[in-house]
C-alpha cells in the first residue's frame, strides 16, 4: 500500500497561508522578505569582505548598533544611505531595478 505524502513544497506553503500573489496578506510577506533580504545581502557582502560590524561602520561613518539594525531586519535604511554604506564602506556598487 503506497502512502500519500504529506509533504508541500515552499510555494503551496505560502499560497495557503498567505494566499495568491496580489492579495494583501500576501504583499505584505513578500514586502516583509524583501527588507529582510536586503539585509541578508549587506551581511554576507560584509562577511565576503572579511569585515566585522563595527570596521564597516567606522569606514562609512555610522556606529555597528546602526549596522546590526539593517542586517537584523531592525531598521530600515535610506537608499543614500545604503549607497554609502556599500560603495565607501565595502567598496562595491549598489544596484537597484524596479519590476513590473
Amino acid at each position: 500500500m503506497k502512502r500519500e505524502s504529506k509533504l508541500k513544497s515552499l510555494d503551496q506553503f505560502v499560497e495557503e497561508q498567505y494566499g495568491k500573489t496580489g492579495t494583501r496578506k500576501r504583499d505584505n510577506l513578500e514586502k516583509g522578505f524583501e527588507a529582510f533580504k536586503l539585509g541578508f545581502l549587506l551581511q554576507q557582502a560584509r562577511l565576503e569582505k572579511g569585515m566585522t560590524q563595527e570596521e564597516l561602520a567606522e569606514k562609512c561613518g555610522t556606529n555597528k548598533g546602526y549596522i546590526s539594525k539593517i542586517e537584523n531586519n531592525i531598521k530600515e535604511v535610506r537608499i543614500s544611505t545604503l549607497q554609502k554604506i556599500v560603495e565607501t564602506g565595502l567598496g562595491g556598487q549598489l544596484e537597484l531595478s524596479i519590476k513590473l
